[in-house]
């Protein structure tokens, strides 16, 4: 019997999916650099991210070391300001926010049931962005150009007067760069959520994860214009001799302090919502329970957001400002305790109530909720003035930080990320490897 006309003939699945990728897959060559799908440029950012971590990580270790015993010699006092200085800034500017961004990108249209990012090209112009900062930076230590004012540039340590190099200059140009990356991709990743929902999906009905990075994505768009204006000034007044920051020529070296923690202290909690939106995620389904209290730990995420504009000044309680102002955002670094802690008693009686399965992610979880319980309590002790002006630029901000950022995000990061390995590669990870 012949075929029917009128009726193509079957082909194979090969010959069908070799023209699926080629309508539907990332170009091969140079023209891969054009890519804009989402999983692409958001594994971009986390492969990248991941490479700066790397490098943070080592400078790290070599100040731990030169730290290790008194008058331990490997490591001048140059070098030493200079690896602090990379340090801090890789670890803040150029993974922490970075490499969450891009696990939002890759996750958020499947939690969304979206097909991609409402704006695929910001995104990628955001990451093209990030690199080019983080080169422009990273490229200083290799040329023995390395910013050694501290990863804050407080002024006037980094006017020409102190650093009259071009370490501080390499420090603004890149960190630039790379704020301006953050922003667009926290406008990518904001409208997406509120404009490429599924059809029937309420805000209400959100998953965790795309509530905190909803509110982490909102405060990057308020908090970073700041941090972006005050790289411009200084650097106008490095380069054309403007003055507003020294104080020699009617400037004020607080307004730069001003600026920086006015974003610097959202920052914090910019790191931390992203990860406390994986925990949200991920303690329900080990615990084999719904999360309890879904509606207050989104509300206590919100609340979390709007009260960390309000502590900025409790990094500046030891430079002279008037008691009232002291007292005031004294007072909000203790309440912001309070929205922080119902997301851990939710977290906790979800745990509680529910059958946990002790897998990989719950123990990092786990060891999440211990370390950041730590660092959340010594910075409730921060929070007193009078303790604050006896440990302020001691080892116990530098542990209180430590303990926040590295059980607060990278616990997490790291738990998420084993979840959800199979969306990334395919393959389910090993357990005894792990």
């Amino acid at each position: 019997m012949t075929e029917p006309t009128g009726h193509a003939a079957p082909r194979d699945a090969a010959e069908l999916h070799a023209e699926f990728e080629a309508l539907w897959g990332n170009p091969k060559g140079w023209r891969s650099l054009s890519v804009v799908n989402h999983t692409s440029v958001a594994k971009r950012f986390m492969i990248t991210g991941g490479v700066f971590f790397l490098i943070a990580g080592i400078l790290g270790m070599l100040l731990r070391a030169q730290l290790a015993q008194p008058g331990q010699g490997f490591m001048g006092a140059e070098a030493y300001n200079q690896a602090f200085t990379m340090h801090g800034t890789m670890m803040m500017f150029l993974f922490a926010v970075p490499i969450q961004q891009g696990l939002a990108a890759y996750l958020l249209p499947k939690m969304l049931g979206a097909r991609d990012l409402v704006f695929p090209r910001l995104a990628a112009f955001g990451y093209w962005c990030y690199l080019f900062g983080g080169i422009i930076f990273t490229s200083s230590l290799l040329v023995g150009l390395a910013p050694d004012a501290g990863w804050f540039m407080y002024t006037p340590l980094s006017s020409n007067t102190y650093s009259p190099g071009m370490g501080a200059d390499f420090w603004l140009l890149g960190i630039t760069f790379i704020e301006i990356a953050t922003m667009a991709a926290a406008i990518d990743i904001a409208v997406s959520i509120l404009r490429a929902r599924a059809a029937g999906m309420g805000l209400h009905q959100l998953p965790i994860f795309a509530w905190s990075m909803l509110i982490t994505s909102m405060m990057v768009i308020v908090g970073f214009p700041p941090l972006i204006l005050g790289s411009i000034l200084l650097e106008l007044e490095r380069a054309a001799g403007w003055s507003f920051f020294d104080p020699t020529r009617g400037g004020d070296p607080v307004l730069w302090q001003h600026l920086f923690w006015l974003f610097g202290h959202p920052e914090v909690y910019i790191i931390f919502l992203p990860a406390a939106g994986v925990v949200s995620m991920l303690v329900p389904v080990y615990a084999r329970r719904p999360m309890v209290g879904y509606r207050w730990v989104v509300v206590s995420m919100i609340g979390t957001g709007f009260i960390s504009f309000g502590l900025w000044v409790h990094h500046m309680f030891a430079i002279g400002i008037p008691a009232l102002s002291q007292a005031f955002f004294a007072v909000a670094s203790m309440l912001v305790a309070v929205p922080t802690g119902i997301q851990l008693f939710a977290w906790i009686a979800t745990l509680w109530s529910g059958r946990p399965v002790w897998s990989v992610p719950m123990l990092w979880v786990a060891g999440f909720l211990t370390i950041f319980v730590v660092g959340g309590l010594t910075g409730v002790m921060l929070a007193f003035v009078p303790f604050n002006w006896q440990v302020h630029d001691t080892h116990f901000v530098v542990a209180h930080f430590h303990y926040v950022l590295i059980g607060g995000m990278l616990f997490p990061l790291i738990a998420g990320i084993y979840h959800w390995l199979p969306h990334f590669s395919g393959r389910l990870p090993s357990e005894r490897l792990s």
